[in-house]
């Protein structure tokens, strides 16, 4: 496959068309990808280019007009267990609890009692949010909320964790607070994530790997491996390797939109 070595998650010549108000749409050309057991992937590009497409095709939520998409070498043809997503606005249910959100996934699952009790108090203390079991989502900080939703994702047991930018609605330090976070949890986990978001700085600051690319209709640019290791320190944020990996990214996407 170009671009990568054969992973855990293909995706092979996939492309995109729908109809929109104004006719056919390509929102996606021909995207090949690889992405291996724990990887963390993040994928940057200008709005409208299709990484909610890609994300949402490889969720199984649509199906692409062509190509094909596989786990562990298994097609994917619907929404599943094995591929759990966090998006940009928790979407919690205000009339559960924080724990009870988190059991949901687990119980519709028909999972005993006492062990979706027991799986939940595990994410509570993985999230740090044990004081919060008992409290209402609407209680809860926007940053809260999205810890609530990592946690709710996590409960399943997923095999590839997809963030649609899960900090995009969230201000700057609490953003920052969560990544430091996220990168704790995947640490701990070793889901394999893939991440779309807008922010250079927060996909070379996540990534083992960034993919850029170009305007509609959607194509993968450029493979940019992140060269730091983990744990990542605050402070990687201010290294001038750091700013030039950033600056190598945004000319990626420079040239991709010209």
């Amino acid at each position: 496959m170009d671009g990568a070595a054969r992973g855990l998650l293909e995706v092979e010549d996939v492309s995109l068309e729908y109809v929109g108000r104004d006719g056919r749409v390509a929102a996606l050309d021909r995207v090949t990808l690889a992405i291996g057991e724990g990887d963390f992937v993040c994928v940057v590009g200008p709005s409208g280019c299709g990484k909610t497409s890609l994300l949402r095709i490889i969720a199984g939520f649509v199906p692409p007009t062509a190509g094909s998409v596989r786990l562990d070498g298994a097609p994917i043809v619907g929404p599943d267990h094995q591929r759990a997503v966090v998006f940009q606005h928790p979407a919690l249910y205000p009339w559960l609890t924080v724990q009870q959100n988190i059991e949901f996934g687990p119980r519709m699952r028909g999972v005993p009692r006492p062990r979706r009790t027991e799986v939940a108090e595990a994410l509570l203390r993985l999230v740090r949010l044990g004081d919060a079991r008992g409290r209402a989502p609407y209680e809860l900080s926007g940053g809260m909320q999205q810890r609530v939703a990592i946690a709710r994702v996590l409960a399943n047991d997923p095999r590839v964790l997809l963030m649609d930018e899960p900090f995009g609605a969230l201000d700057a330090l609490t953003r920052e607070h969560l990544q430091e976070e996220l990168l704790k949890i995947w640490k701990t986990t070793r889901k394999t994530v893939v991440f779309i978001t807008h922010s250079v700085e927060e996909a070379c600051y996540l990534g083992t790997r960034v993919l850029v690319m170009s305007p509609r209709p959607g194509r993968i640019v450029a493979h940019i491996e992140v060269p730091f290791g983990y744990p990542r320190a605050p402070e990687l944020r201010f290294d001038a390797e750091f700013a030039s990996l950033a600056g190598e990214i945004s000319r990626r996407l420079r040239e991709g939109m010209a």
